[in-house]
């Protein structure tokens, strides 16, 4: 069918190819950032936990969408821009370096993990995913889910109590984990 034809390569070209290649070490548990050797002043983000984990989930919702025939595209697209919209939400807020912005952006990424629930359980209620395939997922999510309430309670003290750092470190070797 249609997956096993042009998506079907694109899931085990590309995709495969992005957790074999290069982010392959990173994905299988690595530290973090060993993706990129490039480092600046604003990816600072890629070192957060949290972050890392939002991309694991965009990976596998990918991997269990693309896969199966019985989703339609609109659909896996929809579960797929919900799952990437986490760690690009993650990685705006931190880079606009406004304390307030960035919690924005992390409730608006909890919002993106919400979709990405919803419509997993809907998956698995219409019968386009295994329980095991929506188990996978919401593990995922729970613990993404979890990790960003962790990050707003840190942020939410640090707007309190004034510690918030607006400006970004220019010793590059505060970015190597």
């Amino acid at each position: 069918g249609w997956v096993d034809g042009w998506m079907g390569g694109w899931v085990d070209g590309w995709m495969g190819g992005w957790v074999d290649g290069w982010m392959g070490s990173w994905i299988r548990g690595g530290v973090g950032m060993e993706y990129t050797r490039l480092r600046n002043k604003n990816r600072g983000y890629m070192s957060l936990r949290v972050w890392q984990r939002a991309i694991d989930l965009y990976k596998h919702v990918c991997m269990i969408v693309y896969q199966e025939t019985k989703i339609d595209f609109k659909l896996r697209a929809q579960i797929a821009d919900a799952a990437g919209s986490v760690a690009a939400n993650i990685a705006e807020g931190y880079s606009r370096r406004s304390i307030n912005e960035y919690i924005q952006h992390v409730y608006i990424a909890l919002g993106s993990l919400s979709e990405t629930l919803t419509r997993a359980i809907s998956f698995r209620a219409a019968g386009q995913i295994s329980l095991e395939q929506f188990q996978q997922i919401d593990t995922l999510h729970y613990e993404v889910e979890n990790g960003l309430w962790k990050l707003l309670e840190s942020l939410e003290r640090k707007r309190e109590d004034g510690s918030w750092v607006t400006r970004i470190s220019d010793n590059l070797e505060e970015y190597h984990p």
